[in-house]
């Protein structure tokens, strides 16, 4: 109706103008009596047959036609002029009608493929509005349900802490039990177990009286922290530890762990760094009561924990004029013990560095 109007008022000068024209071809013009007109020639032909269409029924049937054609034109005539003077030309009117037409163009872009498609989104989001202005108790009731779910994970969250708090203690005296027999007697482990401030109570769960983050895990964050000797703070492990200390660390949080946690292989480098003697012993029985659940892998240069190995391997370079290459030998039988012998001693004919070398293996199986 929109793009009809659009058209009218657009093409208004020219429609006036052939409405009046068709107007005097039909009605005739006032101002002019000797114009010819269409009603007056169709009169004087109804006239003329009118005269003799008593004569016959052929003829009579035409004057009926030529009198419908002349009431047919007398109603033309007077539509054509009411249309005249009803036809408005405004362009003010105009004006509106196209920033109406480009307005609904921009919802049919937006909600829909024509006018009747925008209707239905229109009525369907109306229906929308109504029910979530009008669902007080719903929403009441799902504000209820969130903050009973919230004050449960409160609970929950509060007995995970707690939990932790006495897991990290107990497990951080026996880790610091264990490096005591690794050569770090004064070695401390303790954890540090926080939580992050929430932005809003909202966003988070009550933890000790405060709004705090939550996820999967709980709402802790858990660190493992080394006091390496007596007056040093406890720092994170990944920035308190020398390649040694962490090597060490690491096996005897695994010692305590193993069982409960199995991990298929270990590989330790460095686990021996400053040991000796007694402790060096206790390291390599360490390692091999980890052993006992898993492949364990270990680069030392210390017969003490050598000799509590399954199986040892000798890693060798040699020097050919310019090339040089690495070797493995796997050693059995006499050529572990001279070996070992060369580890203890640094010479592998050695009568008392054999003597050692055969009470280390003896030690090593009598513990395995």
């Amino acid at each position: 109706e929109l793009a009809a109007e659009a058209e009218r008022l657009g093409h208004a000068e020219a429609l006036a103008s052939a409405a009046a024209l068709a107007h005097t071809a039909l009605a005739g013009n006032p101002e002019d009596p000797e114009s010819v007109d269409a009603t007056t020639v169709v009169a004087a032909a109804g006239q003329a047959l009118d005269g003799v269409r008593a004569h016959d029924p052929a003829l009579a049937a035409l004057a009926d036609r030529v009198g419908e054609i002349s009431i047919l034109l007398a109603d033309v005539s007077g539509e054509l002029a009411g249309y005249a003077d009803q036809l408005d030309a405004d362009p003010l009117r105009l004006a509106a009608v196209e920033e109406r037409r480009a307005a609904l163009t921009t919802l049919t872009r937006k909600y829909g493929e024509d006018i009747a498609a925008v209707l239905a989104w229109a009525q369907e989001g109306a229906g929308r509005l109504t029910e979530l202005e009008g669902d007080d108790e719903r929403i009441g009731e799902l504000t209820a349900e969130r903050d009973a779910l919230r004050a449960e994970l409160s609970v929950l969250g509060q007995a995970l802490t707690d939990a932790r708090t006495e897991a990290a203690a107990r497990f951080a005296e026996a880790v610091t039990e264990e490096l005591a027999s690794l050569a770090m007697p004064h070695a401390r482990v303790s954890f540090a177990i926080r939580q992050t401030e929430a932005a809003d109570e909202a966003s988070g769960i009550d933890i000790g009286g405060r709004s705090v983050v939550y996820g999967p895990s709980g709402a802790d964050e858990v660190e493992l922290l080394l006091a390496p000797h007596p007056g040093a703070q406890p720092r994170p492990i990944a920035k308190g530890a020398s390649g040694g200390e962490l090597s060490r660390v690491m096996l005897a949080v695994e010692v305590v762990f193993a069982g409960s946690d199995p991990v298929p292989t270990y590989l330790f480098d460095e686990v021996d760094a400053g040991v000796g003697g007694k402790a060096a012993v206790e390291v390599g029985r360490r390692l091999a009561k980890l052993a006992r659940s898993a492949q364990v892998v270990v680069v030392t240069h210390l017969p003490q924990v050598a000799a509590f190995a399954d199986r040892q391997l000798l890693v060798e370079k040699t020097v050919d004029g310019s090339v040089t290459r690495s070797g493995v030998t796997v050693l059995e039988g006499e050529d572990r013990v001279r070996e070992l012998s060369r580890m203890l001693a640094g010479q592998e004919d050695s009568e008392t560095a054999r003597a050692h070398a055969e009470e280390l293996l003896a030690t090593a199986r009598k513990d395995g």
